[in-house]
C-alpha cells in the first residue's frame, strides 16, 4: 500500500516543482495528458518548495509576523472563497499543476498542523512570504529565512522516514524536484528601505552577496540529498504597481528592471558553476522575460489591466493594507492581484508554460 502511495506521489511531484518554479507565463489550458506523460517518463517523487510569497501557501499563518495573507479579499476566488495565506485571489501555479496530476488541488504548507501522510509523500512548501536570500530580509519581518526552511526540510525527512522507511525516504528525496523562488524582498523590503545593507554594500556588491548566499543555500540542499533543483529568477521589479507608484511612473521603471536583469545574470552564472561542481541538475526559470512579455502583450494572454492590481486602488496595497478592501469585478483580466503579487489567472498562465521550461532544462 505504501509503495502504491509513493508511486502516486512520484507523479504529483514532478509537476508541482514545475509550477512553483515558475512565476509567470503564457495562457491556455494545462495539457493534463502531457503532464501525466512527463511524470511517467521521469522518476520524480515529490516537490519540495523553498522561497517567498510567490510559493508560500500559508506557512506565515503559523508565525508571529504581520506578513500574512490569511484574510479577505485574499483567497476570494479560492475554494469556498476562503483565504489560506496565499498572496493572491486564488491558487498558485503549484496548485494548478497538482490538480492536473489528479492528486490534490492545493499543495500544503509544511507548518500546517493537519498535514496528512499523503501530503508528505506528494511534497510540501517550506516557503515563507517576505523571505529572501539574505537572512536579514527574513529577520526584518520575523519570517522564515532559508536556513530555517532547510531546518524544517530536515524535520520533513524524519517524518518521511517514519512513514516509508529510511531507504525509500532517501530515494524520494533524491528523485524529488526542489524549487527555489525568491529575491524580490531582498531589494524592495531590505536594501531599498533599511540602512544596514546600503552601508555595507553598493547595489552591485549586494547582488554579488545575494548570489553567494543562494549558492551556499544550494550547496546545503545538495548535502541534504536534493539532486534536482529549479531556481526562479527575479521578475521585472520595475513593472510592479507598487514600484511604479513610488517612482511616480505610469510605465515600468527602467532602472529597477535593469537591476533585476543584472541580478538574474549573476544567479545564472552561479548556477552554471554549481551544475559542474555539485553535479546537480539545475533548471532556471526566466520569470523576468515571462512577466514582461505579459505586461507588453496582455491580449496575447487574455489580459487587459497591466498597470494596477485588483485590490483597492491597485497602486500601493498589498498584505495587511489590502485587508477588507473592495476589489475589481474580474481579476482574471488583471496581471496583478495587489500592488505586488500576481492574480490566480497569472499563476495559471505560469503553470501552463512552466512545463516546457522544466522539461527542457531539468528533465532533458
Amino acid at each position: 500500500m505504501k509503495k502504491t502511495m509513493v508511486r502516486r506521489a512520484v507523479v504529483l511531484v514532478q509537476v508541482l516543482a514545475m509550477a512553483a518554479a515558475v512565476m509567470p507565463l503564457l495562457s491556455g489550458a494545462l495539457d493534463t495528458h502531457r503532464v501525466k506523460q512527463l511524470a511517467a517518463t521521469y522518476n520524480v517523487t515529490c516537490v519540495l518548495v523553498f522561497g517567498d510569497s510567490s510559493v508560500d501557501p500559508g506557512n506565515n499563518n503559523y508565525l508571529a509576523t504581520p506578513m500574512k495573507g490569511n484574510f479577505l479579499p485574499y483567497g476570494k476566488d479560492f475554494f469556498r472563497g476562503r483565504p489560506t495565506g496565499r498572496f493572491s485571489n486564488g491558487r498558485l501555479a503549484t496548485d494548478f499543476i497538482a490538480e492536473a496530476l489528479g492528486y490534490t488541488k492545493a499543495i500544503r504548507p509544511f507548518l500546517n498542523k493537519r498535514l496528512r501522510p499523503i501530503d508528505i509523500l506528494h511534497g510540501v512548501s517550506f516557503a515563507s512570504a517576505a523571505s529572501g536570500y539574505d537572512e536579514l530580509t527574513a529577520n526584518l519581518s520575523n519570517v522564515l529565512p532559508v536556513s530555517k526552511q532547510l531546518e524544517y526540510f530536515r524535520q520533513y525527512k524524519i517524518r518521511l522516514r517514519q512513514l516509508v522507511g529510511a531507504r525509500t525516504a532517501e530515494d524520494i528525496t533524491k528523485n524529488a524536484v526542489a524549487v527555489m523562488s525568491m529575491g524580490t524582498n531582498d531589494f524592495l523590503q531590505n536594501y531599498n528601505l533599511e540602512p544596514i545593507r546600503p552601508k555595507q554594500y553598493t547595489l552591485e556588491e549586494y547582488q554579488i552577496y545575494l548570489a553567494s548566499c543562494m549558492s551556499q543555500d544550494l550547496k546545503t540542499m545538495h548535502s541534504l540529498g536534493i539532486t534536482r533543483l529549479v531556481v526562479v529568477g527575479v521578475p521585472p521589479l520595475g513593472c510592479m504597481p507598487l514600484v511604479k507608484t513610488l517612482m511616480n511612473r505610469d510605465t515600468c521603471v527602467e532602472n529597477y528592471n535593469n537591476f533585476s536583469a543584472s541580478f538574474n545574470s549573476k544567479i545564472k552564472a552561479k548556477l552554471a558553476t554549481l551544475r559542474t561542481t555539485l553535479g546537480m541538475k539545475i533548471g532556471y526559470v526566466d520569470a523576468y522575460g515571462i512577466i514582461q512579455d505579459a505586461v507588453n502583450n496582455p491580449k496575447k494572454y487574455g489580459l487587459i489591466e497591466i498597470s494596477k492590481g485588483c485590490c483597492g486602488s491597485g497602486t500601493v496595497e498589498y498584505g495587511d493594507s489590502c485587508k477588507g478592501l473592495s476589489t475589481c469585478a474580474d481579476a482574471s483580466k488583471y496581471v496583478f492581484w495587489d500592488a505586488v503579487h500576481p492574480t490566480e489567472k497569472m499563476y495559471e498562465i505560469i503553470a501552463d508554460q512552466a512545463i516546457d521550461s522544466l522539461e527542457e532544462q531539468l528533465m532533458g
